[in-house]
Parts: structure tokens; sequence; C-alpha cells
């Protein structure tokens, strides 16, 4: 395979990997601080939140990958790494608790 082909296979997987890191790690907050109605409540909004985390990840992923990689590859995937890990964080602190951090 060559280099480009290697960028059709990571795109998907790191953004796929990404969207859900970040519904996982929602999950787990919502559940320890007992936030929402009742469980498919909760699994249809994070069904919708994790989609645009996704997106948002598959986005940033293949920009990435693009622009970065074909001069310098580890800070790519360097890059792409610590862009994932902010989306993640940032998505987790916007919707973690609703009505603040009371738990």
């Amino acid at each position: 395979m060559t280099r480009g082909q290697w960028g059709c296979v990571l795109i998907p997987v790191a953004g796929l990997a990404t969207g859900l890191a970040g519904i996982r790690l929602l999950a787990a907050a919502w559940r320890a601080c007992d936030v929402g109605v009742n469980a498919s409540a909760n699994g249809l909004a994070l069904l919708f939140h994790g989609a645009l985390l996704t997106a948002f990840a598959l986005a940033w992923w293949g920009t990435v990958l693009g622009y970065v990689a074909p001069r310098n590859l580890p800070a790519a995937l360097l890059s792409g790494a610590a862009g994932s890990a902010a989306m993640v964080w940032a998505f987790v602190a916007f919707l973690g608790v609703p009505h603040g951090y009371t738990c």
C-alpha cells in the first residue's frame, strides 16, 4: 500500500475511534452523576452528540493527513492525536453535566 492508501484507511478508523471514545466518556460521566431521564433518552442524545463529534474528528483527521502527512508523517500523527484528545476533552467538558458540576 502507498502512503495515500494508508491515509484512506486511517482517517475513518481514527475518526470513529475518537467518536467512540467521546461517547464512552460522556456516558460514564452521565451515569456517575445520574443525568437524564432514562437510559433510552440518554442513548439517543449520545447517538446525536457522538455523530457530531465523529464528523468533526473525520474532518480533522482528513485535513491533517491530507495536508501535513505528505510533508511530515510523525508530525501529522502527533497533531491528529492531540487534536482528537482536545476534541474529546471539550466534548465531555461541555456536555458532561448539563446543570453544572454538582455530583
